[in-house]
């Protein structure tokens, strides 16, 4: 039954695939959007700091896709001496192969001088708000920005007009600096967020000076809007509040849900909301006696509360006043309310392909915690995981025979909960329903204890909760009775108490996924810090049959750093349209 199982799943995938032709990408070629990942001085929040940007600022520029189509985006590094990617985050594996955008796992990173033209094409009925970043060291602190996949029809829910909200953080030591503190033996921590950015301005009250002000969402009387929010911080967990407004959230992570109304969001980095919001009347203003409302956005579980604001003004007043910085909160401080839309948040149209309990066929646990060797590490299963290994990605070493996935699976199994310590990666069969369990655990030293988002790459999970403790799959099965899961990108691993017992559990958050896809796909916590400190992983997907009957034998411009696959000035890429 399995193996008709297996067959049946990767028939379907290779019916989605489609073999492309190989194409010289030269002066002829137009793509869709340019990107040039620049580093240089930038001031935000009236500090300046030496910061990798998009197109000169930071966000990004905004790209906007359209499910079903396919979108060509060419990035430059145009930096002197570091590498970049950008990874295309919460958008579906039917990216071509080498276009997720993550260096060690499924590509080469762009070398400084070079350019790689990306081939995606987001899936029908995946409509919704995303971002782009890059996936290289602490670059995506600053290298960012907002990406909107269009429907190909109407949208389910009606509204007048979009705004997009973009949640960034600032710090004021550069990207090398916090990561030669982060890695080194002499461990040294990058410090709290500076500022809550909103679009890419913050200004504290502290700021008697310099021109920074606040960031404006500017709306008419009587209108409905949608505002998309975008979790892209570095390290802050939010809770975000409209003064004298509430909301209906109405898509999480690229998914419509059933409209839930609330008066604030919680939103970790990785996550993305949009919300209906229905604007005041012209009675309704004059009433109030003010055309300007405090957008309050709080940090969460941080050793320090930080608020930090935006401005929701009204048209046909005054205009906005955007350096006056409230001396205290108009709204009460925020707490974290843990496990916060879980059980509650539901997909607007019915999802048949959820995968009962009875259809898992295998559950992985990961145990997560903190550990202090020589250096403060982030472990998963007792291992943790950096750029620097492997030395080649996984995904070229499958194309080239170097990794041989067959002797992975054999060793993840053998050892009893599905991961090979050799590469250091979850191996997975087409045709498998995976429950994966994301178990937070008291740090070995002390029993301190954090919050994590988790983003997985790839194919969306279907989010099947959380709790505070040790994981039960029974207890957890008679709660879903009355859900129905919604499928997420990024969902957050509650620690319900600051400090355990050394390894004890506290927390958990667990996922089903059906293993459609084949490919390399990092699954790791959203956290820029904790990244660099080792806490990701990787899942590959299907045999090295799989892989290449997917997307057809690989050129050989991708398999190595620098490979006629990145152009230059001296020449253009020679590109496989996987797409056609």
């Amino acid at each position: 039954m399995y193996r008709v199982q297996k067959s049946l799943a990767l028939l379907l995938s290779l019916a989605t695939a489609i073999g492309g032709s190989v194409v010289h990408d030269d002066d002829s070629f137009q793509p869709d959007h340019i990107l040039r990942v620049t580093a240089q001085n930038y001031t935000e929040a009236c500090n300046t700091r030496y910061s990798v940007l998009v197109n000169g600022t930071s966000p990004g520029p905004e790209l906007r896709l359209k499910e079903g189509q396919v979108s060509w985006i060419r990035v430059y590094n145009d930096m002197k001496d570091d590498n970049t990617t950008i990874h295309w985050h919460g958008l579906t594996a039917f990216t071509a192969p080498f276009s997720d955008g993550t260096p060690a796992a499924s590509q080469w990173p762009i070398p400084a001088g070079h350019f790689f033209d990306y081939e995606v094409k987001p899936e029908i009925g995946t409509a919704g708000t995303y971002f782009y970043h890059s996936h290289v060291g602490f670059q995506a602190v600053t290298a960012k920005g907002p990406l909107i996949v269009d429907s190909k029809d109407d949208p389910p829910f009606h509204y007048h007009e979009e705004r997009t909200i973009i949640l960034s953080d600032f710090f004021n030591e550069t990207d090398k600096k916090i990561i030669d503190g982060l890695t080194s033996t002499n461990f040294t921590w990058s410090g709290e967020t500076g500022a809550i950015l909103v679009n890419g301005k913050s200004r504290q009250a502290t700021n008697s000076t310099g021109s920074c002000q606040l960031a404006s969402i500017c709306i008419e009387p009587g209108l409905s809007y949608r505002l998309r929010f975008i979790g892209a911080t570095a390290l802050s967990f939010v809770s975000l509040s409209i003064e004298s407004h509430d909301v209906s959230i109405i898509e999480a992570d690229g998914h419509y849900t059933k409209p839930l109304n609330t008066s604030f969001l919680q939103i970790g980095s990785g996550q993305r909301y949009s919300v209906l919001l229905k604007a005041k009347s012209e009675a309704a203003l004059k009433k109030a006696g003010k055309r300007q409302f405090y957008i309050q956005i709080t940090t969460l579980e941080r050793p320090k509360t930080l608020t930090n604001y935006a401005v929701l003004h009204y048209s046909g007043g005054t205009p906005a006043d955007l350096t006056t910085v409230p001396s205290s909160p108009p709204l009460p401080t925020a707490k974290t309310v843990q496990g916060w839309l879980d059980y509650k948040l539901e997909s607007l149209h019915p999802d048949h392909a959820f995968p009962t309990l009875n259809e898992v066929t295998r559950r992985i646990i990961i145990d997560v915690h903190q550990n202090v060797s020589d250096h403060v590490i982030w472990l998963q299963n007792g291992y943790d995981w950096v750029q620097s290994f492997p030395q080649s990605p996984y995904l070229v070493d499958i194309y080239t025979g170097k990794l041989n996935t067959d002797e992975v699976y054999q060793r993840a199994i053998s050892r009893g909960h599905g991961f090979d310590n050799i590469t250091r990666t979850f191996p997975a069969q087409i045709g498998e329903v995976l429950e994966i369990v994301w178990q937070n655990q008291g740090t070995f030293t002390n029993g301190g204890l954090d919050a994590h988002p988790f983003h997985a790459h790839g194919r969306h999970f279907y989010d099947i909760g959380g709790g505070d403790g040790e994981y039960n799959a029974t207890a957890n099965e008679e709660r879903l009775k009355s859900s129905r899961p919604m499928q997420r990108d990024t969902s957050m691993l509650y620690r319900y108490r600051e400090k355990t017992k050394p390894l004890a559990p506290s927390g958990w958050r667990a996922w089903r996924v059906r293993v459609t896809d084949a490919g390399v796909w990092m699954f790791h916590c959203h956290v820029l810090q904790h990244m660099v400190m080792g806490m990701q992983t990787v899942f590959i997907f299907g045999d090295r049959n799989d892989v290449i009957a997917q997307s057809d034998p690989v050129d050989a411009g991708y398999l190595t750093y620098g490979g006629s696959a990145y152009g230059n000035t001296t020449h253009s890429p020679v590109v496989r349209h996987y797409f056609g």
